[in-house]
């Protein structure tokens, strides 16, 4: 049989206006993307007044004017040339680039799917310049008359490749994505006045300023804006500057999330990590934290060029940025008092309101919330946790004045000079939220006891009074000198286990103390069950959970937690594996380690209906001012509630000055 001969494909090049439209396809994805590279070619010209227009979802038009620099009569064919720019003057500066374009794609691309306008003036020229590109095909440019700056219109976007057209969403949808794309940038840069309209209605008029805060507010509202802590620290090498919202304001997704890393939108998986890290065990499972952080480092630590959309970057030494980041925000929550308020905040005067410098927090300084929890940072003597780090953020350890005890059995006082297996000392390490279990469901069975107060005569009494018995065996109500806090016995029992197990277990390398089984209880499992049960076996014997293979899907229980005396062993195992296999994937070794600590501590805490002896109480308050963050527990729910005596007189129609009527 012979074979038939055939003819190799010819190679050709392509012509320019067809690379520029498939390079539409990756820089022009819908009439947000027109309007972000536009808005970037603004400010990238130093314009400080921006006005956005846009008409039917921005497929009809986007109008964007500004008063930047402008461009010359001479260069605005070059403008619509496909990688064309004036943003890298040479070569090297790829690898330090410092503006928010730098591909010269964007407008070829804009130009090559639409009907473009362009009308320019430099300050230096007496009269403007008209340029229209029609699908790619370029006319002129005209003398026209116009203001300083740049006005480009973008009109029926994609009408000549009408399969990119039938693949836009609703006006509604387009809208949204705009109108993120005009956030992001307003954002970014408070310095400029943005403008935007759809259509006739005005949406947005920003004036410039020099708080963030108040463009925050302007896009997000009064819930928002009350609830930011200010963050900032810089190393001289890594800045970071913004606000974190208050745990107790969340949403159920990251879109509130904004990270800008000089003066760039980026989206970065290592950051938003070490954003939910940060705050670990005081969101509940499935919320998500917000944020408005700006960081600011040198060109050459970070590589722009990896994406056309240019949200992702790479770092030279990625470890270091995600360890700042989450330093420096653990640093301000635990420096910050973050017990969940009921009402608004309270009345500050506008210099402390939120501002990137501003040391405010919550409507309070960190002075007056340390002198509100009546306790003074002490140097930690030895030891260092995870949240120290050299510069401007030390490793401390909040105790309350005058040393008092924990007023738990053989525990420490706070210069250490008790000997314990386990050191009352606070640390930073969260619970996982995979398992949360409910916080008054579990079995009221015997109460595991707590103990009775230790504290020496002349030593400081807690940061909150005692009022009263237990509210339906439930609820601690205390006071200080600015109102009322009612407290979750539960919860901040959990806290105070939890901080308690993890220091051991996580900061000393211990194991937690296990009652050994004189015959061991064998467990039947599933298959799956069973094999989880072998992978995880090491972690298991750290919470004083010692298992082995008893053959089949059976498993020995040689001896289980000291701290749960009321519950059978293999109940524990089951509740264990559950949580395990329930989570849809093999958690590292820390996080289920985080996990079964917090099942421990929750399963040992005192729970709802439990009553308390006056003593108790007063044990567990003394307790709730040596940890850190008694505020949540490790399932992240809140641990009390402050009411503060404004909020109170409000409440009962006291609105005037305050007396014993």
């Amino acid at each position: 049989m012979t074979s038939i001969a055939t003819t190799p494909p010819v190679i050709r090049q392509l012509p320019p206006n067809l690379v520029n439209q498939i390079a539409a396809g990756e820089v022009i994805e819908r009439p947000a993307s027109v309007v972000k590279e536009l808005l970037e070619n603004s400010i990238d010209a130093g314009a400080k007044r921006v006005e956005l227009t846009i008409q039917g979802g921005g497929s009809e038009l986007i109008r964007i004017s500004d008063d930047g620099c402008g461009i010359a009569e001479a260069q605005m064919p070059l403008a619509v040339t496909s990688h064309a720019t004036s943003k890298l003057p040479d070569d090297e500066m790829l690898f330090h680039v410092g503006t928010l374009g730098f591909r010269g794609e964007a407008l070829a691309s804009i130009a090559s799917v639409s009907q473009m306008t362009i009308r320019s003036r430099p300050a230096d020229a007496d009269i403007g310049s008209e340029l229209n590109v029609r699908g790619g095909v370029i006319e002129g440019p005209a003398p026209c008359g116009c203001p300083t700056g740049t006005v480009i219109e973008v009109k029926n976007l994609f009408f000549n490749t009408p399969v990119r057209h039938k693949f836009l969403k609703t006006t509604q949808t387009e809208r949204g994505h705009i109108t993120e794309a005009f956030t992001r940038l307003a954002l970014a840069n408070p310095d400029v006045h943005f403008v935007y309209r759809q259509g006739e209605k005005l949406l947005h008029d920003l004036p410039p300023t020099v708080r963030w805060a108040d463009r925050i507010a302007a896009f997000f509202g009064a819930e928002i804006a009350e609830s930011l802590i200010p963050v900032h620290s810089d190393d001289s090498a890594i800045g970071i500057d913004g606000f974190v919202c208050d745990p107790s304001v969340s949403r159920g997704n990251n879109r509130m999330q904004y990270l800008f890393l000089n003066g760039r939108h980026i989206r970065d998986r290592s950051l938003q990590h070490a954003l939910g890290e940060s705050y670990r065990g005081m969101l509940m499972v499935g919320r998500q934290p917000i944020c408005f952080l700006r960081l600011t480092m040198p060109p050459s630590m970070i590589d722009v060029n990896v994406h056309p959309t240019k949200q992702e970057v790479r770092f030279t030494d990625g470890g270091r940025v995600y360890s700042r980041l989450l330093q420096t925000l653990r640093h301000h929550f635990l420096t910050s008092n973050l017990t969940q308020r009921v009402g608004p905040p309270a009345p500050v005067e506008p210099q402390s309101l939120p501002n990137s410098g501003s040391e405010s927090v919550m409507g309070m300084s960190v002075k007056a919330v340390d002198q509100q929890r009546q306790s003074v940072i002490n140097w930690a003597q030895t030891g260092q946790d995870s949240t120290s780090t050299p510069g401007p953020i030390p490793d401390f350890r909040p105790f309350p004045s005058g040393g008092v005890s924990t007023g738990l059995p053989s525990s420490p006082t706070v210069n250490g000079s008790t000997e314990t297996p386990v050191q009352d000392v606070a640390t930073d390490t969260q619970a996982s939220t995979d398992d949360v279990a409910p916080w008054d469901g579990d079995d009221p069975s015997t109460p595991v006891q707590l103990p009775r107060d230790t504290t020496e005569a002349g030593t400081a009494s807690p940061t909150v009074s005692y009022l009263g018995s237990q509210v339906h065996n439930r609820y601690l109500v205390t006071q200080d000198e600015k109102g009322m806090v009612v407290i979750d016995q539960h919860a901040l029992h959990e806290r105070v286990l939890y901080e308690r197990v993890c220091q051991k277990v996580l900061h000393s390398g211990q194991r937690l103390e296990a009652q050994r089984l004189l015959v061991p209880e064998t467990i039947a499992l599933t298959p799956g069950e069973h094999a989880a049960a072998l992978e995880v076996q090491e972690t298991l014997a750290q919470i004083g959970l010692e298992i082995e293979d008893f053959g089949g899907d059976t498993i020995a229980i040689h001896s289980y937690p000291a701290m749960l005396p009321k519950r059978p062993p293999g109940e524990m195992l089951h509740v264990v594996l559950e949580s395990l296999l329930g989570a849809g994937k093999q958690p590292d070794a820390k996080d289920l380690l985080n996990h079964l600590l917090a099942t421990i501590a929750c399963k040992a805490a005192v729970k709802a209906g439990d009553p308390l002896t006056g003593e108790e109480i007063t044990s567990l308050l003394e307790q709730r001012d040596l940890y850190h963050e008694t505020h949540h527990c490790p399932h992240g729910r809140p641990t009390a509630l402050f009411f503060s005596l404004d909020e109170l007189d409000r409440m009962f129609g006291r609105l005037g000055p305050r007396s014993r009527n």
